[in-house]
């Protein structure tokens, strides 16, 4: 018999149950609220400012004005068609698209075999080869950019090598410096750790019994890989292809430095455009577009980024 002061069952899983969605509630706040003021506001911002006109010195211009006692407003659709019309804007943003997926790409192929050798190493040594990959971020960024810079000069030895062999073959000399190659490989020397540590984190959590059970069924090492380590390998590579893919689309200070007119991307235009041009309103578009296709990706990358849990037959 239930005694006297014991609540219901019922009541007993009604209060557990709201007690949980509470905590739940507490939980994501200080997330929800941080993407509330630092994400979703100044987007809210510069939707706003997208259809306003710029400023005579630069900037925003009023959005509304006062005639004769009437409020009116003072917004345009200018921008976005601006956007629409003009080739150049498109054409910039699809060669960043190609940049980005390019970078994504490299990355992927140069870090799989990396992270998947690091994961297969003894306990012992992986700490040593995490410490090697995350080492490039314990110097400046720009200083890093800026060695890039004297490697790919004309007077550097990568330069004068290559021309002396193109020399050799009767080929015109290459210019290293300012050219999309040399922001291609900047880009995935800056971008590669982003996408060895996810991949790592997967491939370490691989259970090797799956492997030995395989092999016992008369699995090759090749098979192994394709049946069992590549299926379970894909959420790592998802994440890692955003990590990479996304700061490559909307990087600008890799291609002022290294690209001049050759490798100039989006980012590129969206600095100018609030900088040194001052139009505001055409930057948020701009930024707008970079931050919907961001989203998109994100959302993308959640969708087939979700582990399975086992391996595909």
């Amino acid at each position: 018999m239930k005694s006297p002061g014991m609540p219901m069952p019922g009541i007993w899983y009604a209060e557990v149950a709201m007690h949980h969605r509470l905590s739940k509630v507490l939980l994501a706040l200080p997330p929800a609220a941080y993407l509330v003021v630092f994400f979703a506001v100044p987007s809210l911002l510069m939707l706003l400012a997208s259809f306003r006109y710029p400023g005579e010195y630069g900037g925003l211009a009023p959005w509304y004005y006062i005639d004769d006692g009437q409020l009116s407003l003072d917004l345009t659709t200018e921008n976005w068609l601006r956007l629409v019309e003009s080739t150049i804007y498109l054409g910039l943003l699809l060669k960043s698209l190609g940049f980005a997926l390019l970078t994504t790409l490299i990355c992927a192929l140069m870090a799989y075999p990396l992270a998947l050798t690091i994961a297969r190493s003894p306990k012992r040594h992986r700490d040593l080869l995490l410490l090697l990959v995350i080492l490039p971020f314990w110097s400046n960024f720009l200083v890093r950019i800026y060695a890039w810079m004297i490697i790919f000069s004309p007077q550097g030895a990568l330069s004068e090598g290559l021309n002396a062999v193109t020399g050799l073959l009767g080929l015109e000399p290459v210019n290293l410096m300012f050219s999309s190659t040399a922001v291609i490989v900047c880009l995935v020397y800056v971008h590669l750790p982003f996408m060895i540590l996810p991949l790592y984190a997967n491939l370490e959590k691989h259970d090797p019994a799956l492997l030995d059970a395989a092999q016992d069924l008369g699995a090759n090492a090749r098979q192994r890989f394709w049946k069992i380590t590549w299926p379970l390998s894909l959420p790592g590579i998802y994440a890692g292809g955003v990590l990479v893919f996304i700061p490559s689309l909307g990087i600008f200070a890799i291609p002022d430095l290294l690209g001049g007119t050759n490798g100039i991307m989006i980012g590129n235009v969206i600095k100018q455009q609030f900088v040194e041009a001052r139009d505001w309103p055409f930057g948020s578009v701009l930024s707008l577009v970079l931050t919907a296709i961001t989203l998109m990706l994100v959302a993308i990358a959640g969708r087939f980024g979700r582990p399975k849990g086992t391996a595909n037959g």
